[in-house]
């Protein structure tokens, strides 16, 4: 069943009867998404221009969480001096800069009908561009949620977040099944309720150890902050390579900021999530994100390889600390590291140097 909006206010009374429902109630149906095996969410509002070069003059513009389909990946015509990263999309409509275009796909799933026996709940995928939401708690805890109501943002969730889903309902408006969505570790205590056909379960087999008859001692990470890339090394072996984004070096006003770099020297995992929300930083320069997965944690309280949907900036630095790399390379990482995590509860920290070595290098010239 598909509903418009207009449609659904006009079942549920208007807005302020919508309102007055109880929050699975209010729930979407998800939006009709373009077809395509590749498809792009922007990130943020970019320009389409009819040749993926910098100067030439912007055809129209394609804002935040527009979705496109994607035709194939190119390199830039002309360089511009402003990003490392020189790869563009074509679109059907021209070319758009692909730092700022999450790839992704639209594959809605049939819902489970209930937890299965036994289980408090289970890990779920989302599995198509985003799916909108709404809070079970009248007022929100995050910053991050608070925020977006204040400045009208819908509220979403991402291709590839990973959350926990404890309850299923069916929605009294539109009769699809809905998922009750919570963060299990570093959450502010929000609880969402979403279109079920948006999330994939998260099978066992995902989290199973990648070699794990290889010698733990003889795993390495090692990340390169010159070339922004990272090796997984078995012995002399590298077994995987992945780009990535570290620490940034300055602010958008151009500011040098140490306190985002990527702490040198070698490290070791001491706790790994399959999801988490992730706050820091200060008023103005802080930080607050919800369903980070596949987080493999090395340094300090917070320094983590991880998943990321928010950009596609991989091979510059630009995160607060952080080693951002593309779902498949955390999930990859994390199921290859030590410790090795199970479903559920799907966390787990150790105590010492027990975990897979991560060394962070840089070169200089």
């Amino acid at each position: 069943m598909t509903l418009t909006r207009r449609d659904f206010l006009k079942l549920i009374g208007g807005a302020a009867g919508a309102m007055a429902l109880s929050p699975f109630s209010r729930v979407m149906p998800l939006p009709e998404f373009p077809q395509g095996t590749r498809l792009g969410r922007m990130t943020a509002s970019v320009d389409l221009r009819s040749a993926p070069r910098i100067d030439y003059a912007p055809t129209t513009k394609i804002f935040e969480d527009a979705v496109v389909p994607l035709t194939k990946e190119v390199i830039a015509g002309t360089f511009d001096f402003n990003y490392i990263d020189q790869r563009w999309y074509e679109t059907p409509n021209g070319y758009v800069y692909a730092g700022y275009v999450q790839p992704v796909k639209n594959l809605p799933n049939e819902p489970m009908r209930e937890i299965p026996s036994g289980k408090q709940g289970f890990w779920a995928e989302v599995t198509v561009p985003y799916v909108d939401f709404v809070l079970e708690n009248q007022v929100p805890s995050s910053p991050w949620i608070t925020d977006s109501i204040t400045m009208g943002r819908p509220l979403r969730l991402y291709y590839s977040q990973v959350m926990w889903v404890d309850q299923i309902k069916v929605s009294e408006v539109t009769g699809s099944i809905i998922y009750r969505i919570n963060e299990r570790y570093g959450s502010y205590g929000d609880i969402f309720w979403a279109e079920g056909a948006a999330f994939r379960p998260i099978a066992n087999e995902e989290v199973a150890p990648i070699h794990p008859d290889v010698d733990p001692a003889e795993k390495k990470v090692i990340a390169n902050l010159t070339y922004q890339n990272i090796s997984c090394m078995e012995g002399n072996r590298e077994v995987y390579f992945c780009r990535m984004s570290s620490g940034a070096k300055w602010d958008v006003a151009g500011n040098p900021v140490d306190s985002w770099s990527t702490p040198l020297g070698t490290h070791w995992t001491w706790r790994k999530s399959i999801s988490i929300h992730m706050a820091g930083g200060t008023v103005g320069g802080g930080w607050d994100t919800p369903g980070v997965s596949w987080t493999t944690l090395f340094s300090g309280t917070g320094v983590a390889i991880h998943s990321t949907f928010w950009h596609n900036l991989y091979g510059m630095p630009r995160s607060h600390g952080c080693l951002n790399v593309a779902p498949d390379d955390a999930k990859w990482i994390f199921r290859w590291t030590t410790p090795v995590v199970s479903l559920v509860p799907g966390d787990l920290t150790i105590q010492g140097e027990g975990g897979t070595h991560v060394v962070i290098e840089e070169r200089t010239y």
